[in-house]
């Protein structure tokens, strides 16, 4: 599987004297600490901290790049326009409608951080010809490794950076200042609330849909928001999920028994006890 090519993608140019520090004042990723040759996962917020968009990051010879889903892409460029008042940045839509995915380290794209948290190099950039159709082998090791973001996966709207992961795959920076929805995020994160996670869920033949529920006996703890065939991610209570665990509880999707585990370059562990904290 030397190259993908995903279909249905969307990239949105950012150039300008202002484009960086403009960026850097509204989204949750440290635009100010993106290095050459990579790109890292981000979100726009709304006011109250949940994800309105979100995306990949990655610099370019005149600015950055945007890397997102080719369905929420002109709503997003429309909303950068709105809080862009008198920055002097301007946003183009790119011709190219699929992302080129390579496991060649040397590719000339950029190497995508949230794989790279997970041991894995790969590399992404704008293109027009579809390489091997293998979009299926692709999400089936993204989802395996419990990479999320990037607007790859659906029903995330109502989620808030910490649930997507964002706080451990350097997408939401607590170091750089204000921007939208910043203060909601940074209560989270201090007041150690974030018990929405996102979870590998594996099962035994195929998962359904995505939305559909994660469940321990009768009581939803989740939802799947990313599919394929048997392997699926759900953002889920933690510490529920880790409660019935312990005590021998089977995770089930549509009926189906799952095995549910954490993603382990996240560094997270199932809480030590059930807690009923909201995030």
């Amino acid at each position: 599987m030397p190259a993908v090519s995903l279909p249905d993608r969307a990239f949105i140019s950012v150039t300008g004297d202002d484009a960086e520090d403009f960026l850097q004042s509204i989204v949750t990723t440290d635009i100010k600490a993106l290095p050459e040759g990579e790109c890292r996962p981000g979100a726009l917020l709304t006011p109250q901290g949940k994800i309105l968009f979100d995306f990949l990051v990655s610099r370019t010879e005149r600015g950055l790049l945007l890397e997102t889903s080719a369905e929420q892409a002109d709503p997003f460029a429309k909303r950068l326009i709105l809080y862009r008042l008198r920055a002097k940045a301007q946003f183009t839509r790119l011709p190219e409608s699929h992302a080129l995915i390579s496991w060649d380290p040397a590719g000339d794209g950029a190497k995508d951080h949230r794989f790279a948290k997970a041991g894995l190099i790969l590399t992404r950039r704008p293109d027009d010809a579809p390489a091997a159709d293998a979009t299926d082998d692709y999400h089936a090791l993204r989802l395996s490794l419990g990479v999320t973001g990037g607007a790859e996966d659906r029903e995330v709207g109502d989620y808030f950076p910490h649930d997507l992961m964002l706080d451990k795959n350097d997408g939401l920076s607590f170091k750089k200042g204000c921007y939208v929805g910043q203060e909601v995020v940074s209560r989270i994160q201090h007041r150690s609330t974030a018990r929405r996670r996102v979870v590998i869920v594996t099962g035994r033949s195929s998962l359904g849909e995505i939305g559909a529920s994660l469940t321990i006996g009768e009581r939803d703890v989740g939802t799947l928001i990313a599919v394929s065939g048997a392997q699926g991610l759900a953002v889920a209570r933690i510490d529920k999920v880790g409660a019935a665990l312990a005590s021998q509880q089977q995770p089930t999707v549509g009926g189906q028994a799952v095995a549910v585990s954490l993603p382990d370059w996240s560094g997270l562990d199932w809480p030590a006890e059930a807690e009923d904290v909201q995030s």
